[in-house]
C-alpha cells in the first residue's frame, strides 16, 4: 500500500508517520508539504520525515497527476490552520483550504486513489447549543477557517462514489506534544502559560465549550478511515469522544493543577465568544469501535508539562515564538522568503531560514 500525506510537515502529520510505521511497517509512505513550520522541532534528532520513504517539498495548489501515480490512499492535511491565519489570509484560506483540496482530490480520483481521508473540523458547528452537535445538524461556520471545511466537504460529497472512498474527519481541537508543536491552541497554550509565568489568564469568561482531541488519537482515528469497510462512500465522522467535551474553564484549570495548581483568573467582562459547541460522537463509536481516543485530558497536560519542561519552553515570550503558526508565517513574509501568496520567494524552500537542523 503506498499512501501519500499531504501537509505532513505540520503538527499533526510527524505523530501520524510515527504511527503508521508502528500499525502498518509494510506500507510506503509519501510527504508533501511546502515547508512553512518545517523548523518549528521539538526534537533534536532526526527530523520526524526520516521515517518517510519519500518526501516532496511543494504546494498542493501546484501539484499534478503524476504525484498520485501508484497512490492507493490520501491523507489531506494540507491546510492554513486556525482562526487568526484565516482572519489574516482570508482569501489564501479559501484558496488553500478549499480550492486545492478539491483539486487535489479530483486529481487523486483520476489517478485511480481508491481512499481520501480529509482533515475537517468541528468548528463546523460554530454557535453554541444545549444538545450535542451530530453530523446531520446544521453548520454555523463563524471563521473563514471553518467556511472552508463546510465548502470543502460539500465539494468531497459530489466526488466519492464506489471507487473513491471519502472520509470527512471532524476532528476536535487538537492538544498534545508533537515532533513539530503548536502552541496556539488552547490546552497547548495554558500548560505553556502556566509554565512560563506561573499563572493562567483566561481572556473569556471560560464558559464556551470546545470538544478536543489528543493528536496521537487522532492518527488512529485516520489509520482507521484509510482502509475503512464500514460507513458509505462518502462519510462525515464526529471524531473523538465525549468525556473530551471541556468548558475552556475546565482546560485552564487541569493545566493549573499539572503544573502545581496555580492561578486561574478569567475576566468575565468580556464579550461573548460565540464558538462554543459540544460534539456527540456516537457515530464514531459505532463506525470505528477498536480506534476510540485513549488519552485522557490528566495524562495529556502532563504529557505536555514533561513535553514543554524537555525542550526547556519556559519562555514567558512563546507567543512570539516557532511554535505559533501566524507569528511564524509572517516573519517568512517580512523577510521576504514568502510572497504574498505565500508562495516561496528567494532561492526557494532548501535556504529557508528553519531553525535546528538541516534537512535529512
Amino acid at each position: 500500500m503506498r499512501i501519500l500525506i499531504t501537509g505532513n510537515l505540520g503538527y499533526i502529520g510527524p505523530v501520524l508517520v510515527r504511527h503508521l510505521r508502528t500499525s502498518r511497517p509494510e506500507v510506503e509512505l509519501i510527504g508533501l508539504d511546502p515547508g512553512y513550520f518545517a523548523g518549528s522541532l521539538t526534537t533534536t534528532g532526526p527530523w520526524p520525515e526520516s521515517r518517510l520513504d519519500l518526501q516532496h517539498y511543494g504546494d498542493v495548489r501546484d501539484v499534478d497527476e503524476t504525484l498520485f501515480r501508484g497512490v492507493d490512499a490520501v491523507v489531506h492535511l494540507a491546510a492554513l490552520s486556525n482562526d487568526p491565519i484565516g482572519k489574516t489570509f482570508e482569501d489564501l484560506t479559501a484558496d488553500i483550504n478549499q480550492a486545492a483540496t478539491v483539486w487535489v482530490a479530483r486529481l487523486a480520483r483520476a489517478a485511480g486513489v481508491g481512499s481520501f481521508v480529509f482533515a475537517s473540523s468541528c468548528s463546523v458547528y460554530g454557535a453554541g447549543s444545549d444538545t450535542p452537535r451530530i453530523e446531520s445538524d446544521t453548520l454555523a461556520p463563524l471563521t473563514a477557517y471553518a467556511c472552508s471545511k463546510v465548502g470543502s466537504e460539500r465539494e468531497l460529497a459530489l466526488l466519492a462514489g464506489p471507487d473513491f472512498h471519502v472520509t470527512a474527519l471532524r476532528f476536535g481541537t487538537a492538544c498534545g506534544m508533537s515532533e513539530r508543536l503548536r502552541l496556539d491552541l488552547v490546552l497547548n497554550d495554558f500548560v505553556a502559560t502556566a509554565l512560563a509565568k506561573g499563572r493562567i489568564e483566561v481572556l473569556s469568561d471560560g464558559s464556551p465549550w470546545r470538544p478536543l482531541i489528543h493528536v496521537e488519537d487522532m492518527a488512529r482515528a485516520i489509520d482507521w478511515a484509510l482502509d475503512r469497510t464500514s460507513g458509505a462512500d462518502f462519510e462525515i465522522v464526529n471524531t473523538g469522544s465525549d468525556q473530551w467535551n471541556h468548558r475552556i474553564l475546565d482546560l485552564a484549570q487541569a493545566a493549573a493543577q499539572a503544573v502545581g495548581n496555580i492561578e486561574v483568573t478569567i475576566n468575565p467582562e468580556a464579550a461573548l465568544d460565540k464558538r462554543s459547541y459540544r460534539v456527540n460522537f456516537a457515530r464514531f463509536r459505532e463506525l470505528a469501535p477498536d480506534h476510540q481516543p485513549c488519552w485522557t485530558l490528566e495524562a495529556a497536560v502532563n504529557d505536555l508539562k514533561a513535553g514543554l519542561e524537555a525542550i526547556g519552553s519556559a519562555d514567558e515570550d512563546f507567543r512570539e515564538g516557532p511554535y505559533m503558526r501566524l507569528k511564524a508565517l509572517n516573519r517568512l513574509c517580512a523577510d521576504g522568503w514568502l510572497g504574498p501568496d505565500l508562495r516561496w520567494r528567494r532561492e526557494g524552500i532548501g535556504r529557508a531560514p528553519w531553525r535546528g537542523s538541516a534537512p535529512p
